[in-house]
């Protein structure tokens, strides 16, 4: 089958409902019109609470590390307990409802998880300041991380048999890991920068894990910041997610370098403005990712192989406002691939 633009999103999800989140994703997507291809997503539900947001979930995968909240939020522990046995159990839950909502599903899955150094820069020691502070620690993690989003991955091939699943690691933090800028527990300081081979190490380790799983392909999401494609482009990774809506033109001149090389983009768009008048942007969604596109060079058919995401712009808080930005962002992608044509 010839390439088509892809459809996804990043993983969270307005609502508590694991089963209604993922039937609607499934459903929607699946659904896309021929000349694009749905991916659907497995959903995160952030509204449950911190054990089920992105860093709750990849703290319920980590394999002998245990962890547990404390005052400002997770941090290692000791010995497994009751905070950990809940995100445990929220992540058997969205399996569950995966199973069920993607029964019989034989196609693209996208399984986010979050990356070792947001994770690193997320999670705190279990007496100290973050993990991230502790090289040991870091390398440690990533190892934990890599076992368990494998094992994670294992799982949902057996819940989904006919999937073939594309790990999205998240790394919104990494650019700020890289150039040293996160601040100490206290505030007073800063933590040590990672180097940029350390941190594609990290990631590297990471996506070995999922590849052992099962994981067909991994995509690593550098957030809002371009500063990151360096280390993703140097893990080895197959996919370069970014939100291009404000990474200028240098950013864009370091996307193409990575498409060039052979990464797929990942690009998550900004969310459509809308007027009284007009109704909702969608050429303006879809000008974000083409108009920039052919201004760095990239051939027009390429854009054949973006995938596009809808982000997780504030304002979506019902699963309604969510389902809406899904069918804007295929709206836009049909605009993507009557370009891709052209």
């Amino acid at each position: 089958m010839s390439a088509r633009p892809g459809i996804s999103g990043t993983g969270p999800w307005p609502g508590t409902d694991a089963l209604e989140a993922q039937s609607s994703v499934v459903g929607d997507l699946v659904g896309v019109p021929s000349e694009l291809q749905g991916l659907p997503f497995a959903v995160l539900l952030p509204a449950r609470g911190p054990w089920g947001d992105r860093v709750g979930h990849a703290a319920a995968l980590l394999e002998e590390l245990p962890t547990e909240l404390g005052p400002h939020g997770w941090k290692l522990a000791d010995r497994p307990g009751g905070d950990l046995a809940r995100a445990r159990a929220f992540v058997r839950e969205d399996l569950d409802a995966l199973a069920v909502a993607a029964h019989g599903y034989t196609g693209p899955l996208v399984v986010p998880v979050a990356g070792p150094l947001t994770l690193a820069a997320s999670l705190y020691l279990a007496r100290g300041d973050r993990v991230l502070s502790d090289a040991g620690a870091v390398r440690e993690l990533a190892e934990s991380l890599a076992q368990g989003a494998g094992a994670h991955v294992a799982a949902v091939r057996r819940v989904v048999p006919g999937a073939e699943v594309t790990v999205l690691l998240h790394e919104p933090l990494l650019a700020q890991v890289v150039a040293g800028v996160l601040p100490t527990f206290s505030g007073y300081a800063a933590l040590r920068a990672v180097r940029g081979p350390v941190a594609a190490e990290r990631i590297a380790t990471v996506a070995a894990g999922v590849r052992s799983g099962g994981a067909s392909a991994v995509a690593v999401h550098g957030g809002t910041a371009w500063a990151a494609v360096p280390a993703i482009r140097a893990a080895g990774v197959d996919g370069l997610a970014l939100a291009v809506g404000g990474i200028g033109e240098q950013g864009w001149e370091r996307v193409a370098e990575a498409v060039e090389g052979g990464l797929r983009l990942w690009a998550e768009l900004p969310p459509q403005a809308s007027s009284q008048c007009a109704g909702p942007d969608v050429v303006g969604q879809a000008d974000a990712l083409t108009r920039p596109w052919r201004s760095v060079g990239l051939t027009q058919s390429g854009l054949k192989d973006v995938v596009l995401l809808a982000g997780e712009a504030p304002g979506r808080s019902s699963p309604d406002d969510a389902r809406a930005a899904l069918a804007g962002l295929v709206r836009a992608g049909r605009i993507v691939a009557e370009r891709a044509e052209a």
